[in-house]
């Protein structure tokens, strides 16, 4: 059993509860103000959709300001509740508050959920982010179905989202890993997840948690290992994901870097089963009814980031000599050096951007990648420019075609890689 990160009293809190059939994780950080409806949310779901399964619900938090543990704690699950149409008894859920240990971030407080459900034997672990607005009963019941009754290990959400939010995603989380571990996953770094004791306990043997990883980066490491190693995935439907969405140019911080970095760094450790990949790519079963939703609309002007992009791009021109390729650094420098005012960036070039910035961090530390977020922000620009007066479906068929250009390119990634 995986006891570290657990103070002795969260452990006698557990010898209490002695076991459980479901572990509901929700990590946490100043969330005071969302927390609540959270928990609302996951316990109707868990009575409604998995009465007659033990669950327990853990809030791992980072040593919040604001009382969000107290909130936790102190909402309300079952009063108020409109509970009439549960035909049978439901085992209450049972709550537990801790303060996780270790690094800073979102991956230490996975690791304390983890070692939860490994302790109470549990069957199945659900995480849901702690500032959602859009939760419902409806995704606890998709997020875990799949794993209690389909014998599942990953269960990876599908959200509506708007077209400027999770820029990250779709500029290269989501074509990257489709194109490297030839699985259509959408929503690689969702955030809400539901996965096998088995995935789990398999998280706990590795020496991550120490680490960026443990950071930002822990969302996608997790579908990464899934894929490379295996694991049986499946998408859930959940509809629209409202939270506290940010403006990819002004709040990029250091998220940027360690999502990319963790990528680049399981591109090593999975060389050979990335190499391997075939022609023919998988699509995961969806499960859950698409059902057409609105997400919150949102403004974002390219202009910002495009500026930035002229303006701190110039600065690493000796960089990017080195890690691009000649024709790529060509193409970059002629950009930069025109200062043009018309936004574009073409995504053939970014795709060999991102290829040549993966093979050159084959052996490199991490670092280096501040120098590609002035190329993220010129193409995230251009993609805003592209789509303003786009429709939900044009942008998804955007993204899909920009997706489909990583896929093309992956012979030029093989080869630049083994040289």
């Amino acid at each position: 059993m995986y006891l570290d990160p657990l103070q002795p009293k969260v452990v006698e809190q557990l010898d209490k509860i002695r076991s459980a059939d479901i572990v509901v994780g929700i990590p946490s950080f100043n969330n005071a103000s969302t927390i609540g409806q959270v928990v609302k949310a996951i316990s109707l779901g868990l009575a409604k959709y998995f009465g007659e399964y033990k669950p327990v619900i853990v809030n791992s938090d980072g040593g919040s300001k604001d009382g969000t543990s107290q909130a936790f704690l102190s909402v309300s699950m079952y009063e108020d509740m409109e509970l009439n149409f549960i035909n049978s008894p439901f085992v209450p859920a049972q709550r537990i508050a801790l303060t996780y240990q270790g690094v800073p971030g979102k991956g230490s407080a996975l690791k304390a959920i983890f070692s939860v459900a490994d302790y109470l034997n549990a069957e199945a672990v659900l995480v849901v982010d702690s500032d959602l607005r859009s939760i419902t009963p409806e995704w606890v019941e998709r997020l875990l179905s799949p794993v209690l009754f389909n014998d599942c290990d990953y269960v990876v959400p599908y959200y509506v989202r708007h077209k400027f939010d999770a820029t990250i995603t779709n500029a290269i989380a989501y074509p990257l890993t489709r194109a490297l571990y030839g699985v259509d996953v959408r929503q690689p770094i969702g955030g809400d997840f539901g996965l096998s004791i088995l995935l789990a306990r398999n998280y706990l043997t590795k020496d991550v948690w120490n680490t960026d990883i443990a950071k930002y980066g822990i969302d996608i490491w997790m579908t990464t290992v899934a894929l490379a190693e295996g694991f049986e995935v499946v998408e859930a439907f959940l509809g629209a994901k409202i939270h506290d969405a940010k403006d990819p140019v002004i709040h990029l911080g250091p998220m940027f870097t360690q999502v990319v970095g963790t990528i680049f760094s399981l591109m090593k450790e999975y060389q050979e089963e990335w190499q391997e990949i075939k022609e023919t790519l998988y699509h995961p079963p969806m499960y859950g009814y698409q059902s057409v939703v609105y997400p919150e609309p949102m403004n974002v002007e390219a202009s910002a980031g495009w500026a930035k992009f002229l303006s701190e791009g110039k600065k690493f021109l000796n960089d990017y000599a080195k890690i691009l390729s000649p024709p790529n650094f060509k193409a970059i420098k002629e950009l930069l050096e025109a200062g043009a005012k018309e936004i574009s960036f073409p995504p053939s070039l970014w795709v060999k951007v991102v290829y040549d910035y993966a093979v050159y961090g084959k052996n490199k530390e991490s670092k280096f990648l501040n120098t590609l977020i002035p190329l993220y922000l010129g193409y995230t620009a251009a993609f805003i420019d592209k789509v303003k007066e786009f429709s939900p479906t044009q942008v998804e068929e955007f993204v899909q075609k920009v997706a489909e250009e990583f896929w093309q390119a992956r012979e030029y990634l093989i080869k630049r890689w083994n040289e």
